[in-house]
């Protein structure tokens, strides 16, 4: 197969290089971004000028949120429309869950998933070297997630005030903790793979090694607490003792988040709108919800995440690729913010089908949003304001704004209400989802 390869010649470099030098735009171009970066040059004034930054509707949901060195941005963006609801239902101004409490139960339940569902391919003899095996040694124990994921944690384990189960070392920075849960259960796969008669002992054994590294890294969750607080109005509240899972019921259960239907875009014209997918062997919690998505158009979510925001007034989880077209410091999206291929003179133009299907393009980060500008027609969207989880030093003190077409090309997910749902999606949910290969992009974790 090599010797079909052609090698790049010394003739083919000096055309290269001939060709480069004899343009006076390349040479410009070399000037200006070796000095200042690509983003400063391709950076396209106008249209960042005129990306406005009001909004018809807009929700203050406090301070933004900052997941440091952490890939738990599908966490903090759910807790983010958990915390809104809270707030008001405490009267309160200022509320933030811990993060770290999710993100403990998420790992050790996943640390149980991935050994059950692992022991299960052994038992009817998956190869070792096979696509599926080795996808699954590869991508387990990310921070990743979905937000049907992020529901399964807080229906079984439910949440708790942040000072009350801080921020560790770890779980600001995850790398070593990922590093040694990943070794750890590498270790446990070897061992069953060695010996499937004792599979089930094995799993027991890596299973209490992963509870022992995660609250050695991340302190030991409380399994209930005392509740107080001061609401706006300076009256205080005492509860008393409470658990995590009443806790949660309590000042977030009205919102009914859990039964939250995602629905996605998959662009892929093989995959019909109206119609549940699932990706295989993907979950957090054994026995919790399945991570399914309903297809739909991208302007029946639009409709229905301007729904939501505008007539009910709660913030609206989403999934996107938040790289291409973002001005991160200035905060702003927008489908022509960076003119690249005029600074290359290329044309990368990809529709977002192309985008998927050549692995360009797939959900990487979960925000909300937390507001949206909408013409005088009150239908059509024009903008949109975003609660990140990157601190308040970028963008306007945290919270990015996305031009309408954006959300067109590279969001692929929000977490709306059932109700909003019309009826022949209703009974699609009903029906059993295409389930899709473990690797599909579909399946790529915020």
């Amino acid at each position: 197969m090599s010797d079909k390869i052609s090698p790049l010649s010394s003739h083919d470099l000096d055309d290269l290089t001939s060709e480069f030098e004899g343009s006076k735009s390349n040479v410009m171009a070399m000037n200006a971004v070796t000095a200042a970066g690509i983003n400063k040059v391709a950076r396209n004034y106008d249209r960042a000028r005129l990306l406005q930054r009001r909004f018809s509707t807009s929700l203050d949901n406090g301070e933004a949120t900052h997941q440091d060195r952490s890939g738990r941005c599908w966490l903090f963006s759910s807790l983010n429309v958990a915390r809104y609801v809270a707030k008001k239902t405490m009267n309160i101004k200022e509320f933030e869950f811990s993060q770290n409490y999710a993100m403990y139960f998420d790992k050790l339940e996943r640390v149980n998933y991935f050994l059950q569902d692992i022991a299960n391919l052994i038992r009817e003899g998956e190869p070792t070297d096979s696509r599926l095996f080795q996808h699954m040694l590869h991508d387990v124990m990310g921070d990743g997630g979905q937000w049907t994921m992020a529901m399964n944690v807080y229906k079984k384990y439910g949440a708790v005030p942040k000072d009350l189960y801080p921020e560790t070392e770890s779980s600001k920075n995850t790398g070593e903790l990922d590093t040694q849960l990943r070794r750890m259960l590498h270790t446990a796969v070897s061992q069953m793979e060695k010996s499937p008669e004792h599979v089930d002992e094995i799993i027991l054994q890596a299973t209490k090694a992963g509870h022992r590294i995660l609250t050695i890294h991340l302190g030991e969750p409380p399994k209930s607490f005392d509740w107080e607080w001061t609401d706006k109005d300076g009256e205080f509240h005492r509860v008393g003792e409470i658990t995590p899972v009443e806790f949660w019921n309590r000042y977030v259960g009205d919102a009914d988040l859990e039964s939250y239907v995602c629905l996605v875009d998959d662009p892929r014209h093989e995959h019909a709108k109206g119609k549940k997918i699932g990706i295989e062997h993907l979950n957090n919690v054994a026995g919790g919800d399945p991570t399914e998505y309903l297809n739909v158009p991208i302007q029946f979510m639009k409709d229905c995440a301007r729904d939501v925001l505008v007539e009910q007034g709660i913030p609206v989880w989403f999934g996107a690729d938040c790289h291409p077209m973002m001005d991160r410091e200035d905060g702003a999206w927008a489908t022509d913010l960076f003119e690249y291929g005029k600074v290359y003179d290329y044309d990368f133009t990809m529709d977002k089908e192309e985008r998927v299907r050549f692995a360009d393009s797939a959900m990487n980060h979960a925000m909300a949003f937390v507001g949206v500008d909408v013409a005088d027609d009150n239908k059509t969207t024009r903008r949109w304001r975003v609660e990140n989880s990157w601190g308040t030093k970028i963008a306007d003190k945290g919270y990015f704004t996305m031009g309408d077409d954006w959300f067109d090309q590279y969001v692929f997910e929000v977490a709306v209400p059932k109700a909003l749902l019309p009826d022949e999606y209703l009974k699609a949910l009903d029906e059993p989802a295409q389930m899709l290969p473990a690797w599909d992009p579909m399946g790529a974790l915020a």
